[in-house]
């Protein structure tokens, strides 16, 4: 059975222990994954772009058919422009599945040949989030639990240069 491309689309702001996880399995399903990390100018990220994509670099640099690229627009004209056939997506909760379910049918509708691929991640990550991982540092707290540690490091580092 074939092992298509497959892209795992998202902010990444910043990149969390069970992102870093459906990454590692996402690697392992298809032929080659591209991290997208999606560019959204109406919003102002923590980390710009360029540094989401050179922490994702740095902690998939092990894996030899992950790559990591940005995208602009619609995830889908993303995917059909990299000939992607597939889009992984992760569920920590049924929250996230209502959500993820109204995003996979709008993009069936849109690309009946793109299929949506979702992975629960490990339950010791199923509470993790970059927004909160975002708020607890922002309130003095530990992140060294929920964050590969290159972006603990560039968190204090974005923290001391305020």
């Amino acid at each position: 059975m074939a092992k298509p491309l497959a892209i795992y689309p998202g902010s990444f702001d910043p990149i969390t222990n069970g992102h870093l996880d459906l990454i590692k399995r996402g690697s392992r399903l298809f032929d080659h994954l591209i991290v997208a990390v999606l560019v959204n100018l109406e919003k102002q990220p923590f980390f710009s772009a360029a540094e989401r994509v050179e922490m994702l670099t740095h902690v998939t640099r092990r894996m030899k058919n992950v790559s990591v690229d940005t995208f602009e627009g619609l995830t889908v004209d993303y995917a059909m422009k990299k000939r992607a056939h597939a889009i992984l997506r992760g569920i920590r909760a049924f929250s996230d599945y209502e959500y993820e379910l109204q995003m996979a049918l709008t993009n069936r509708k849109l690309e009946p040949r793109l299929e949506t691929v979702f992975l629960m991640p490990a339950e010791s990550y199923t509470y993790i989030s970059s927004r909160l991982v975002r708020e607890i540092f922002g309130h003095g707290g530990s992140v060294a639990d929920f964050v590969p540690p290159v972006v603990e490091e560039r968190l204090r580092q974005k923290h001391e240069n305020k």
